[in-house]
């Protein structure tokens, strides 16, 4: 199997948001509350192609887009902000999602006076692991007690 990371433009206009609604399939919560935002972030990226390759990409199987990552660079230097992170569901615990992180952290630390990577997530999902595994350190735990409670109180710095 070939694993490879391609650029985000090489793909039609809304394979962000079919791999954001696939990733986060197992709640359906997600799609019903953050659909809208899904669908302009794809449009965003589309719509800026000049930036588009810069911030981000798409992990590609034997030829099949699984999942993406974006990240934001507008507070450097003093960091980048990663960004949505998500790999297909029928491709998930293969160590996929690991390895499409550390490829961006790789791009990422690339930047000239970098000093810190920032990462927002929840602490009921998988993620705060995957993050672990490659560095990432809890900086802080935020109380959430809005309807999307279940989508972010975690923030982790690498």
């Amino acid at each position: 199997m070939s694993l490879i990371f391609e650029k985000i433009s090489s793909f039609d206009r809304g394979i962000l948001y079919r791999l954001l609604v696939d990733g986060y399939s197992f709640d359906n919560r997600w799609k019903s509350y953050f659909e809208k935002d899904w669908l302009e972030f794809d449009d965003f990226f589309f719509d800026h192609l000049n930036i588009v390759d810069k911030y981000g990409f798409i992990t590609v199987l034997d030829g099949e887009p699984i999942g993406h990552i974006s990240w934001d660079p507008r507070n450097m230097p003093e960091y980048v902000t990663l960004g949505h992170n998500c790999i297909a569901s029928k491709y998930k615990g293969n160590g996929y999602g690991k390895r499409q992180l550390q490829e961006a952290i790789d791009r990422i630390r690339q930047y000239d006076g970098l000093q810190k990577i920032i990462v927002g997530t929840n602490s009921n999902l998988i993620a705060p692991h995957n993050y672990e595994s490659v560095g990432f350190k809890l900086c802080q735990k935020r109380k959430n007690e809005t309807e999307t409670a279940f989508s972010g109180d975690y923030e982790m710095i690498l």
